[in-house]
């Protein structure tokens, strides 16, 4: 079965004494989660301290972004090797701000998908819905297009082992949540087109999470639905006490 996986996505906060010191806390209270996967997401700076800090843990770490190419004359940028060099496992793909604020879109994200699985890190492939396409009724059409352009090419392997996470851009900083039964009918369908295109291991394999004000008080119910596997946290991953409460009710949820 799919084990429940939890991101926090840390943005742009926490200098790295400040990252440093949220993971040393985190290690501390989430030492007997067993039954959950925990990977935080720091800015670039503060990869390696919290990589230190988390060595002999179950924590993992994520990056929030990098570049497709392995190297070159990108400034500003990050590349794989860099990435799995600073312990990362997962790395944040197509996020709604990269796309929104610098111009990301599927084209993009498909060719760094692409480049973080051929150097042995796992994508976390974001996509979801605009208010107005979801006023519009268009919420199942663009999801839908998103993960076919962004897993093209792919095999079903490849995709039973990435995470996919939906996102509704609506939903991310502002407070308002998809339902329950919302999230989870866009959830079935991205597994079902998983199904579809990639074969029935690869949608019986792949980790649905869902992101979008995700809070402890709402954690449990959202986990507890058949398709959603974890969730990608934004703002309540900034607090120990907060992200913790999310791990704990994704515990008490039962997922497994």
């Amino acid at each position: 079965m799919r084990r429940p996986l939890i991101v926090g996505n840390w943005k742009m906060y926490k200098t790295p004494a400040e990252a440093a010191a949220f993971v040393t806390q985190l290690r501390e209270v989430t030492a007997a989660v067993q039954d959950v996967e925990i990977v935080v997401a720091p800015s670039f700076p503060a990869l390696l301290p919290v990589r230190d800090l988390l060595a002999g843990s179950a924590i993992g770490l994520a990056a929030q972004n990098m570049h497709w190419e392995p190297e070159g004359a990108f400034t500003g940028e990050v590349a794989p090797p860099m990435l799995t060099d600073a312990g990362c496992r997962y790395v944040i793909l197509g996020h709604s701000e990269r796309r929104q604020y610098f111009g990301e879109n599927d084209a993009f994200v498909n060719r760094k998908v692409r480049a973080a699985l051929e150097h042995g890190l796992i994508p976390i492939v974001c996509v979801g819905e605009s208010l107005a396409e979801r006023e519009a009724g268009l919420t199942e059409k663009v999801v839908t297009s998103q993960v076919e352009q962004c897993l093209a090419g792919l095999a079903g392997d490849a995709v039973a082992n990435l995470v996919i996470a939906y996102e509704p851009v609506w939903a991310i900083g502002t407070g308002r949540t998809a339902s329950p039964a919302d999230a989870q009918e866009v959830n079935a369908r991205i597994r079902e087109l998983v199904r579809d295109l990639f074969g029935a291991d690869a949608a019986d394999r792949v980790r649905i999470l869902y992101g979008g004000s995700v809070k402890p008080d709402n954690t449990r119910e959202l986990i507890s639905r058949p398709d959603i596997d974890g969730a990608l946290v934004g703002g309540a991953s900034l607090q120990v006490e907060s992200f913790t409460g999310i791990i704990r009710a994704c515990e008490e949820a039962g997922k497994r």
